[in-house]
């Protein structure tokens, strides 16, 4: 089981090192990898070692979290050194102005056509003085930014200039509003790839690709789900009837995780966000699947979209959920709590793990469930189970995860960056006191903390959905939380 973990790992660090800064350095991407991966290579090497009974050395547990990101950052600038001479200056500006740090092996993005006098004039007369009083026009390579002074709303502000830049330039640009580091909103006008997509009609939609996925999926779930509900799946080959019994567990959880993937999707159609069907990751070991996503193609309007999307997932997932874990607790039985405890073991789970589980376990088993019992997880159980863990990680308020879109979305980019940051260090101090967190700590240490902003990323969100965020965090604080002393005694689980 460590051994796909640690798989895992390396296969989602590689593709967030990939995806967040192959673009702005040079420095190989199998070194990066290598260099956030050594925290999980130290600590494997010590348990194969002096095995999962030794705890680690302090200076093992602390010492690569300080070494490796400060190492990561060297390596990322000494990459960038050739290309961008600058780069300490522009580390404080936001990350539209930041764009522009890019290698000469970076893919090239739409060159912005230089704008004469004429056209800057043009430019000018598209903001108002009564909308928004224009100080100064900067010109980068990848974007014109125009800095000046807000006079009304941003909803109105936006609006407005977006139209007036539409029929001066066409589709030529796209609109964004943003917030800067000293607080005081700035528009920026980006090259808009969305014209020469539309212009193409390029295929976004592949339902072969996806059924076949699903496919797949639910292949190698439910040989998991054989090996889950305690059958042989060495005969498979002379009794295929085996299968049967790996269906529950399989279709519990690729119903949960297509329902979250369904959330996200139908709220993209919604706000005629372009994005991808639903697409599942197969895989033949560990729980049968990685996951499954969509891919969004076209900018977030705004701050409202981009939290409806974002929190759209793991409410629908959450729901979805909930009937999967009371039905599958009521089928489940009680075994002996082991001395060592695993946070993933059907066999043998701690209800004490998560306060959620252990109010609706005791809800459900009722005096059955004691003191130092355990639970052995009907496969559907399992299944929702693993659904509150997909919640709970994809709640996480950091970087590009939607809890991270949704913190984002309430409270801005800049605060977002701040509650990323903390939430990181929390979950670290979770991983102390609970290690099944462990492999959680690390994947949100290397997450990309910024995100991507919407259009119009000024305006605020309404109370229903600050209150709406709140709840989401809630949920996800239920399900990572340990269960405290005294709701345990109250339980009679402890």
């Amino acid at each position: 089981m460590n051994f796909w973990l640690l798989l895992l790992l390396g296969i989602f660090t590689y593709l967030i090192v990939q995806r967040s800064v192959k673009r702005i350095t040079r420095t190989p991407v199998w070194i990066l990898w290598l260099v956030l991966m050594t925290p999980a290579f130290i600590w494997s090497a010590w348990v194969a070692s002096v095995g999962p009974d030794q705890p680690l050395p302090l200076i093992l547990v602390i010492g690569p979290f300080i070494i490796c990101p400060i190492l990561y950052w060297l390596l990322i600038q000494w990459g960038r050194r050739d290309s961008n001479t600058s780069s300490s200056a522009s580390s404080n500006k936001s990350p539209i102005e930041s764009k522009p740090t890019v290698t000469e092996k970076a893919e090239p993005a739409p060159p912005v056509r230089p704008i004469d006098e004429a056209e800057e004039t043009q430019l000018r007369n598209c903001f108002p003085w009564s909308i928004y009083y224009i100080h100064n026009i900067e010109y980068r390579p990848q974007a014109v930014i125009c800095y000046g002074q807000l006079r009304t709303t941003p909803t109105a502000a936006y609006q407005r200039i977006r139209e007036n830049i539409q029929a001066q330039f066409g589709d030529r640009f796209q609109v964004v509003l943003q917030e800067g580091l000293n607080g005081k909103p700035f528009f920026a006008l980006v090259p808009n790839p969305q014209a020469r997509a539309s212009r193409t009609q390029q295929k976004l939609t592949r339902p072969v690709l996806a059924l076949g996925l699903v496919l797949a999926t639910l292949l190698t779930t439910t040989i998991v789900g054989v090996q889950i509900a305690g059958a042989n799946i060495t005969t498979l080959g002379s009794e295929p009837s085996i299968l049967w019994q790996g269906l529950p567990y399989s279709l519990a959880l690729m119903t949960i995780l297509a329902i979250h993937e369904l959330g996200h999707y139908s709220a993209a159609r919604y706000y005629k966000i372009r994005a991808t069907l639903p697409y599942f990751i197969p895989v033949p070991f560990f729980l049968g699947t990685f996951g499954a996503f969509i891919q969004m193609r076209s900018p977030v309007p705004n701050r409202k979209a981009l939290f409806d999307v974002s929190i759209a997932g793991p409410i629908a997932g959450f729901i979805a959920t909930i009937p999967f874990v009371l039905w599958g607790l009521a089928n489940s039985t009680i075994v002996p709590l082991p001395e060592q405890s695993n946070l993933l073991d059907p066999n043998a789970l701690n209800p004490n793990y998560s306060l959620l589980l252990a109010v609706l376990s005791k809800l459900m088993l009722g005096a059955e469930l004691t003191t130092n019992t355990a639970i052995n997880l009907h496969p559907v159980a399992f299944a929702g189970f693993l659904g509150l863990v997909v919640t709970a990680l994809n709640l996480m308020p950091v970087g590009q995860l939607d809890g991270g879109h949704i913190v984002h979305a309430m409270f801005g980019q800049r605060k977002a960056i701040v509650v990323s940051q903390i939430a990181r260090f929390l979950v670290l101090a979770l991983a102390l006191l609970q290690p099944g967190f462990l492999l959680w700590a690390i994947i949100l240490f290397f997450m990309p903390i910024y995100d991507e902003p919407a259009l119009n990323d000024v305006t605020e969100l309404d109370n229903f959905r600050d209150l709406l965020g709140l709840l989401a965090l809630a949920i996800l604080v239920a399900i990572i939380l340990p269960v405290p002393n005294a709701i345990a005694q109250l339980l009679q689980i402890s």
